[in-house]
């Protein structure tokens, strides 16, 4: 079980470098490029820059919860409390992602009209849907490890 523990810890790592490279590099370089714009544009730009930052610190502390739960798994702590409570949080996390992104739409729409690209708006919406599908998904594993949890207490105290 450790290959296949360290191969997603380093495919979380992989997750996380991108990430980081757009926020060092690509989006400074937009914030820097803001006063070259129309104000409405501007304002958008820079609301949708809030964003981006945002949801990549919610990323980043989501990145780390699953590290934590793969470590358990290492430590064959799977099904305890504490992976319980690092599904919730992931769930949260991508919860307010989905919240953030949905909250981004708006200087998206404004740039889309003001580019003449409305797939700008669809690939937003995806951003959206996508990150409510990862709460889903890490809402039906703490439900799952919740039950997995109960059985083997209930075995536990039957024998």
């Amino acid at each position: 079980m450790k290959r296949e523990t360290l191969f997603l810890k380093a495919a979380v790592i992989v997750l996380a470098l991108p990430v980081l490279a757009v926020c060092i590099f690509a989006l400074p370089q937009l914030a820097i490029d803001i006063p070259d714009y129309r104000t409405d544009v501007a304002y958008a730009v820079t609301g949708l820059l809030v964003v981006l930052y945002a949801t990549a610190l919610i990323f980043f502390a989501a990145l780390w919860q699953a590290f934590r739960l793969l470590s358990r798994i290492d430590q064959r702590d799977a099904f305890s409390e504490g992976s319980v409570h690092s599904l919730k949080r992931i769930k949260r996390f991508a919860v307010l992602i989905g919240l953030f992104y949905a909250a981004g739409l708006y200087p998206i729409f404004v740039l889309a009209q003001v580019d003449d690209a409305p797939g700008l708006v669809v690939i937003g919406m995806g951003m959206v849907f996508a990150s409510f599908t990862m709460a889903v998904f890490a809402a039906v594993l703490e439900k799952l490890v919740r039950n997995a949890i109960d059985i083997k207490t209930e075995n536990d105290l039957t024998v």
